[in-house]
């Protein structure tokens, strides 16, 4: 395992790498420049802003500066944020994406996982019906859809929590994008629960376990389960990475100032360096967890070796 380990972060390497190389160049493409929306700017003030970040330099001269930089953790500095580099903008903002991301996360795993069992212990009837029906219907509204109706009905129409704001992150500021985030998360979860618990109640190991006389209990929690959770750590590692990273329009519409809404910012105004950083963080997360999601593998199912 622990060399599997280490050949996984040596693949690692190779891969974020050309991701940071792709993104550095595919920004620049695009029209525009950090120092192009000003309006009123002189082109003596544009041209000296540009020789004090080093865009006037030739492009595979800025590469290999910003892969320096990256080498010793410098993501260099806002271009539309002058006070803050990008390194202090992740340090106020990540924390709170991560707190957002990792509750939204848990509600979904615990609520979407439960319904998902309840919905193949009673196939095809009014209890499995309602899960499918539920699940699709929260799979398919957007979650720009879903954050105004909750801030018009529990914040607007009843007063029980804030439209928006972080409040130092305050119980009741969480509440409003935690369940946005989590409700398309709990539909899928319940929906691939559902699935793999019933093709695994279906198993010989599980007829076997009847037969033995174990209680439905022991047969769905301690064999059922540990199959049947397999497809879950399979999805949860990518939707671990997205929302801890911060969702761009739940922290939009509601005034959370994470990472998500820095990248919305930093990609309208051509922030590069902050749209770069939000790039390299999100790429590492995901490679962290999908590293994570292949150890459980072998933890949960004994068939799964890496020797």
């Amino acid at each position: 395992m622990f060399v599997y380990v280490i050949r996984r972060f040596l693949t690692a390497i190779p891969t974020l790498f050309v991701i940071v190389t792709l993104a550095f160049f595919l920004i620049r493409v695009a029209p525009g420049g950090p120092f192009n929306q000003e309006r009123g700017l002189s082109p003596e003030i544009k041209a000296n802003l540009e020789a004090q970040f080093g865009l006037d330099k030739p492009l595979w001269h800025q590469y290999l500066n910003y892969l320096n930089n990256l080498l010793h953790g410098n993501f260099g500095p806002s271009y539309n944020l002058p006070d803050f580099t990008v390194g202090e903008l992740f340090a106020n903002g990540l924390p709170i994406s991560i707190q957002l991301g990792a509750s939204a996360l848990t509600l979904a795993l615990i609520i979407g996982g439960t319904l998902g069992i309840v919905a193949a212990l009673h196939q095809n009837r009014a209890a499995d019906y309602a899960v499918i029906a539920t699940a699709t219907a929260g799979s398919t509204i957007p979650t720009f859809v879903i954050a105004p109706i909750i801030q018009l009905v529990f914040a607007l129409s009843w007063n029980l929590i804030p439209v928006g704001g972080w409040a130092n992150g305050a119980l009741l500021n969480k509440i409003g994008p935690v369940i946005t985030l989590a409700l398309p998360q709990i539909a899928i979860v319940a929906r691939l629960m559902r699935g793999s618990m019933i093709e695994s109640l279906r198993s010989n190991h599980i007829r076997t376990a009847r037969a033995m006389g174990l209680s439905q209990w022991s047969v769905v929690i301690r064999h059922a389960l540990r199959g049947a959770v397999l497809p879950i750590i399979s999805y949860a590692g990518p939707a671990a990475a997205a929302l801890l990273t911060g969702s761009i329009i739940v922290e939009t519409i509601f005034a959370i100032p994470g990472v998500g809404r820095y990248f919305v910012d930093a990609a309208l105004n051509r922030d590069y360096t902050l749209v770069m950083g939000t790039v390299v963080v999100i790429a590492i997360f995901t490679i962290v967890f999908n590293l994570i999601v292949d150890i459980l593998y072998a933890v949960v199912d004994p068939r799964v070796r890496y020797d």
